[in-house]
């Protein structure tokens, strides 16, 4: 099978992790920073990387990882772009044209953005029509999920080619018919994450609780089969449910609450996330949450409804 070389530009956090993924599965990668011990810190992180990609998806042979002084070098050849810049407008709509400079015009130059419209960065680009979102969830080598949009001037083919390329690495793509600010996953945490807020806030619960609410309740069926199958299965049908539950829902949509970070809602936010974290630092934490996660992905591979 041929596999494209990826260029990785930005070789952060979430660049590393892009340049584990893609390089698990088989493609050559050429990376871009101009951070000078990036390289260091991904040669550091890379046997984990790969065994958490190895659990996930079977042990493989990995492509090469190589990293290049200019951005000239490392495009060379190169047949996808994934791009993981500072979160900077200005930066994005400068640095794109740069990396349009140094590839052919069929090359699709994916950014990772999580915060800016892909029509707001595509503005100066030679051949906008190309740039599209690919942006995933952290820890990126782990989570299956890369929301994707083009923008004003992207061309459908170019949001279909990273869709397929993204699917042949094994993670899970979704695909948004238009822009909004947050794309899809994040405003769908956003609005369960206001609400949680403000519950902690008006003193309805403890962040332990709010938390063990979401993860022992919704949370465990929602990950196998997602919001709207999982709540099909308590009924009838999705029609069935919606006409039996649908009265509690709108009594819930009606009164749901309003949460404004000011000050105080932090500090109340801030001291009760302490509590419940009982002393243990985020090293720990984010280390059994990486480790668990391998286990979930497992069952959600086995068994996950889509």
């Amino acid at each position: 099978m041929n596999r494209p070389t990826i260029g990785v530009v930005g070789f952060g956090v979430i660049g590393q992790r892009w340049a584990a993924c893609f390089a698990h599965a088989g493609h050559p990668v050429r990376v871009f920073d101009p951070a000078s011990k990036s390289g260091a810190a991904f040669g550091e992180a890379l046997p984990q990387l790969m065994a958490d990609l190895d659990a996930l998806h079977g042990p493989a042979e990995p492509a090469p990882v190589l990293l290049f002084p200019t951005l000239a070098e490392t495009l060379a050849g190169v047949g996808f772009v994934q791009e993981n810049g500072p979160e900077d407008l200005a930066l994005k709509r400068r640095l794109l044209p740069e990396i349009e400079a140094h590839v052919g015009d069929d090359v699709v130059i994916a950014s990772s953005s999580s915060a800016f419209l892909v029509s707001d960065m595509q503005g100066e680009c030679r051949v906008p029509g190309r740039i599209v979102l690919g942006h995933p969830f952290n820890p990126a080598h782990l989570m299956p999920l890369v929301e994707i949009v083009g923008g004003r001037a992207t061309d459908a083919q170019a949001v279909a080619r990273a869709r397929a390329l993204y699917e042949a690495i094994g993670k899970k793509p979704v695909t948004l018919n238009r822009e909004v600010t947050g794309h899809l996953a994040l405003r769908l945490m956003g609005a369960m994450w206001r609400e949680a807020i403000a519950l902690v806030r008006d003193g309805v619960a403890t962040v332990e609780d709010v938390d063990r609410a979401f993860m022992y309740g919704p949370g465990p069926k929602w990950t196998l089969q997602g919001s709207f199958i999982s709540n099909s299965l308590n009924a009838d049908g999705i029609d069935s449910f919606l006409q039996k539950y649908g009265p509690t829902y709108q009594a819930i949509w009606d009164t749901l609450l309003d949460a404004r970070l000011d000050e105080e809602t932090i500090r109340m936010v801030a001291a009760s996330t302490a509590a419940a974290m009982d002393g243990r630092g985020a090293d720990e934490l984010r280390a059994a949450r990486e480790a668990g996660l391998v286990g979930v992905l497992q069952a959600v591979a086995a068994h996950g409804a889509l």
